[in-house]
């Protein structure tokens, strides 16, 4: 697992947020039907004071779990509208699921395809709310990898990806450094410095493959952290985690708006 079952994600730095607590909603559990007519589980945190991009979070193998809600929730704080979109309904099912989950069966079920009928039907529930401003997919670590993928899919109506601790190697997926070519929206990648799983060379060969087709991007490795450095209990990495929030607020906060 990239989190543990009660892990929660760092609270925003107190100059990014724009609604007090009592202002606040919890996100809200929904279903959505998806693209290929799937019906899957989402949660949806309204902003009080929205303004800023949407965001579909895209989470790792866990699937829809607390600590997404909770980060949903943290968006909305910053002005952002957030669903978090599980990958795992069409096999796993739409109730909530205990710490025990083996997501290992149904993340070997889960393709490309599936995933982006989904983030297709999250970004639509996004648009009543944001209409013409810019969505934003943004995952971890499995989800971080289908975030990088999802920037190459202009029909999913997209304006940038972000992806924590994206996995860039040979596997089940493309790798993103070999689909560069066909990215055509900005993208920030955050990576520990200290995450086996994803080796140095991989990101040093995305960054080539990102700056020869073009791609307007940022690649920011934390040195010393660990996969899954964005979690509360990591005190010796509050740095890392506090950095990352102003990155990926900045980076929502300087989109431009696309003609639609």
């Amino acid at each position: 697992m990239c989190f543990a079952a009660d892990a929660s994600p760092p609270e925003l730095p107190q100059e990014r947020v724009r609604a007090v607590a009592g202002d606040l909603v919890p996100a809200q559990r929904l279903e959505l039907i998806s693209a290929d007519g799937a019906l899957v589980s989402a949660a949806l945190a309204e902003a009080p004071q929205p303004g800023g991009p949407g965001v579909v979070i895209l989470p790792d193998v866990r699937g829809l779990y607390p600590f997404y809600e909770r980060l949903a929730e943290r968006f909305a704080q910053a002005g952002h509208d957030a669903i978090v979109v599980d990958l795992f309904a069409r096999t796993a099912g739409l109730a909530p699921r205990g710490d025990d989950f083996d997501f290992q069966p149904h993340l070997s079920a889960t393709t490309l395809e599936q995933v982006q009928a989904d983030i297709a039907a999250a970004v639509a529930v996004l648009r009543r709310r944001i209409g013409a401003r810019p969505a934003v997919a943004i995952g971890f670590c499995f989800g971080g990898t289908h975030a990088f993928l999802a920037a190459t899919n202009r029909g999913l109506d997209l304006d940038a990806v972000v992806g924590f601790y994206a996995k860039l190697s040979p596997g089940r997926l493309p790798r993103p450094a070999e689909r560069a070519g066909s990215i055509g929206v900005p993208l920030l990648g955050l990576f520990g410095g200290d995450d086996p799983s994803i080796p140095a060379d991989d990101i040093t060969q995305f960054a080539m493959a990102l700056r020869q087709a073009g791609v307007r991007h940022q690649l920011i490795t934390y040195p010393n952290a660990p996969h899954s450095f964005f979690d509360i209990s990591f005190d010796e990495h509050q740095q890392a985690c506090g950095d990352a929030w102003h990155r990926v607020l900045d980076f929502l906060e300087h989109l431009p708006v696309s003609p639609r």
